[in-house]
């Protein structure tokens, strides 16, 4: 590594360490400097004794010139003895929600082809400035406790894990390593585009930090979430392990007693996970708040309740068990009689 480098004492080893020791790793590369430096860090680790290394870039065919680019990278791969191989979205283009329909693509791409070569990790090049807009974002939304911890160091998709490695470390720094390495990348022009969010978050960001909200805070406010994340997650798992719960794939059920003197916190997030596991989707927080504020008084007064929510029945029975059962399909209206003889 090049002593001109910021990067330059940089262990890849303990660097990578939160992704375990996987026989192979994907690389995910854009060609922009954070991806760039990411594999050169990816090479170093493999060249101490860790895992083969295959790299893989989403041409996502949006603006001309994105093929030519992920060739680029390729050839830069190559020069590291990198296997590299470009995954093109196909199909017709959205109008709109681009980027969010975009990313769902990219991974629903990249974890196909993890699983073609075998590779039981995906590594991306998210860093310290990602992460502290992450938080602006979440914090802008209203985001609970759990948003406000942002992205994990390693999370999952399926079988596939997603590490992050590069999240303690700035893009100035990560800029500097590929420039010290003599290393070329690209731009992308979306960064730069009005229409996006990112992109007013980044205005945003810069007026915060005159204001003494920088990025250091913001991710200081990111660990301080994690560590309150981390605390009520084990709680809650030992809460809900505590009351025995009749568990089925579409069915949860437990005596709802010992849930009217715990936290509200610990009721919603219960909440929160079965409806999600039997409903059709993870339930908005502001929807998953006011049922769990009426769940918590029919309980407390001892009464039946029932709603809906997320393709679930939520429900507080006159014998006093707290059930989370998938919703019945939707009746279809009767189609309407023609006036027509």
């Amino acid at each position: 590594m090049s002593q001109g480098s910021p990067l330059a004492g940089l262990d890849p080893r303990a660097l990578f360490a939160c992704a375990g020791a996987p026989r192979i790793a994907l690389v995910a590369i854009s060609g922009g400097p954070d991806s760039m430096a990411l594999l050169h860090l990816a090479a170093r680790w493999r060249d101490s004794g860790g895992p083969q290394i295959h790299a893989a870039t989403v041409d996502h065919d949006l603006r001309p010139g994105s093929r030519a680019e992920a060739e680029a990278v390729a050839q830069w791969a190559a020069a590291l003895q990198i296997p590299h191989s470009i995954l093109t979205w196909t199909g017709d283009r959205p109008r709109a929600r681009v980027q969010e329909l975009a990313r769902a693509a990219r991974y629903r791409l990249l974890a196909d082809l993890a699983g073609e070569i075998g590779a039981e990790v995906l590594l991306t090049g998210h860093h310290a400035d990602d992460q502290a807009e992450t938080i602006l974002f979440r914090l802008l939304r209203g985001s609970g406790v759990a948003g406000l911890a942002a992205m994990a160091p390693v999370s999952r998709r399926g079988a596939l894990a997603l590490v992050r490695p590069l999240l303690a470390l700035s893009k100035a720094d990560l800029v500097a390593h590929c420039e010290a390495l003599g290393q070329g990348f690209f731009q992308d022009p979306s960064n730069r585009d009005p229409r996006y969010a990112r992109t007013t978050l980044k205005k945003v960001l810069i007026d915060l930090a005159g204001q003494g909200l920088g990025r250091e805070e913001l991710l200081r406010l990111g660990r301080r979430a994690a560590r309150a994340d981390e605390a009520l997650r084990a709680y809650v798992e030992g809460l809900r392990a505590s009351l025995a719960p009749l568990v089925g794939d579409d069915s949860f059920e437990c005596d709802a007693e010992p849930l009217r003197s715990v936290p509200m916190e610990a009721l919603l997030r219960i909440l929160e996970a079965e409806v999600a596991r039997i409903g059709d989707a993870a339930p908005r927080l502001d929807r998953l708040e006011s049922l769990a504020a009426k769940v918590e008084a029919a309980m407390a007064k001892g009464e039946p309740f029932r709603a809906s929510l997320a393709g679930t029945l939520v429900s507080v029975t006159p014998s006093g068990r707290l059930l989370v059962v998938k919703a019945p399909p939707r009746r279809q209206k009767p189609a309407e009689r023609s006036s027509e003889a």
